[in-house]
This record gives structure tokens, C-alpha cells and sequence, in this order.
């Protein structure tokens, strides 16, 4: 039964690395969802949506060219929302599962988002605090437990905090 695995990283360095080494196992961009404050866009990558650099990067939109590498890569081929009312980027799958299910909106704040993408909620209130703070999420959809297995490990190698498999 596949899983969908979660952790919380502390900057951008880190949560790439990740993103690098799962992609060499065969995983792509739409397998993997990122979340951060429009804080941490702006600290950890130092581009403003709106910016003449961002309209550079071509990215445009809801997250404004502001994820760079692999973390742009998601946000530029996958579903990508802002929530400024919430002062949150989402990208990936997860981005796609929460406009889908009409979650657009500030309504349920981050926890509430989260539970409703099937993360459960004392896990959610974790990583609302953990984003509030400045780390990034990540989460993807294993193909297999041994996959969900590695990316724990991958994870956990990276220091990320809360590392979860749902």
C-alpha cells in the first residue's frame, strides 16, 4: 500500500537535496508537494511575486518564480496556489487536491487545509507551526512502503523534522 510521506525542513538546501535524490529514484515533480510561508519564499529564495525578477524566471502567477531549482521545477510543471490570506505557497499534488476540493480559500487556516488533504491533525498543527517558523514541507506520494521506507530515511538523513508517513 503506497504511503504519502511528509517532513519539515529548515531551509532550502536541504529540501532540495531531497527533491534531488527521490527524483534519481524515478520520482517526478508531480509525485512531490511543497509548502512555505510567502515569508520563506522571500527569505529562502529572494525573489517577490510581482518582481521584475520573477516575471524573469517565468514562473509568474501564484508563487511569482520565487522557488528556484527543483523546488521551481514543481511550482512551474505542477498545480501551484498562493493563499495570502494565509501567507502560504502551495505546489504539487497536494496544491491540485486542495483547489480541487474547493480549498482556495483561508476558511480552515493551514490546519485545516492540511486535514483536508488527509494529513491528520495533531501532525497539522505541527507543521502549521513549523511553517510559521520558517521551515518548508514536503510530502510525496510513495509508490510502494519500500519507497515510503526510503524517503523516511532520505528525510531523516536531511534532518527534517517530523518526518510521518500517513
Amino acid at each position: 500500500m503506497a504511503t504519502f510521506v511528509t517532513g519539515l525542513f529548515k531551509n532550502r538546501m536541504t529540501a532540495e537535496a531531497a527533491v534531488r535524490e527521490i527524483g534519481n529514484w524515478g520520482y517526478t515533480y508531480d509525485d512531490i508537494s511543497v509548502l512555505m510561508s510567502e515569508a520563506t519564499k522571500n527569505k529562502e529564495f529572494g525573489i517577490k511575486a510581482g518582481s521584475k525578477a520573477a516575471e524573469g524566471a517565468g514562473l509568474g502567477g501564484a508563487v511569482g518564480g520565487a522557488v528556484g531549482a527543483a523546488l521551481a521545477a514543481i511550482a512551474a510543471i505542477g498545480t501551484s496556489i498562493a493563499l495570502p490570506g494565509l501567507g502560504l505557497v502551495i505546489a504539487g499534488p497536494i496544491a491540485a487536491a486542495l483547489a480541487g476540493a474547493g480549498a482556495g480559500g483561508a476558511a480552515g487556516g493551514l490546519i485545516g487545509l492540511l486535514v483536508g488533504a488527509g494529513i491528520p491533525e495533531h501532525r497539522a498543527k505541527i507543521y502549521d507551526a513549523g511553517l510559521r517558523e520558517g521551515g518548508i514541507l514536503l510530502g510525496v506520494q510513495a509508490k510502494s512502503d519500500e519507497d515510503a521506507d526510503r524517503i523516511e530515511k532520505v528525510f531523516e538523513s536531511l534532518n527534517a523534522q517530523k518526518v510521518r508517513q500517513k
